[in-house]
């Protein structure tokens, strides 16, 4: 077999240098691309809050007032009820934690809903940070 010798290739070195070149060039761009997925998580949080609100006051409108807890938005047995209000179940937050809903609100308030964060826990700073329905 004939080997044709002014072929030409890309050597090992080339190649390494190519990937520390990626490595580098990533090692830039992902940090400003995981700061965008934390504040898409709290617009998607802001947003099922906002479905919730509508669901919520379907519900006072059949039902003459909130619920107790949100699981009475899929399922209740109460006389008057006409859900389910919500489509199939009542979602997580974008963290996979349950959204905290306190009915009565304090201070006149009807009720409390929120996200309590990445955490899970209340307060927070940043990314943990509780998210409020306005």
């Amino acid at each position: 077999m004939k080997v044709d010798k002014t072929a030409e290739g890309f050597t090992l070195i080339e190649l390494l240098i190519v990937i520390v070149i990626l490595g580098l060039l990533m090692s830039l761009v992902a940090p400003a691309m995981f700061s965008k997925v934390d504040s898409t998580k709290i617009k998607t949080a802001k947003a099922q809050m906002q479905m919730f609100q509508t669901a919520l006051d379907t519900y006072r409108l059949d039902m003459g007032d909130y619920p107790n807890q949100l699981i009475d938005l899929v399922r209740s047995s109460k006389a008057g009820w006409d859900g389910p209000y919500l489509p199939k179940r009542v979602p997580s937050d974008p963290w996979g934690n349950e959204y905290s809903y306190e009915f009565p609100g304090p201070d006149g308030e009807p009720f409390i809903l929120m996200s309590k964060g990445k955490d899970g826990e209340l307060g927070g700073e940043d990314d943990a940070a509780d998210v409020k329905h306005d």
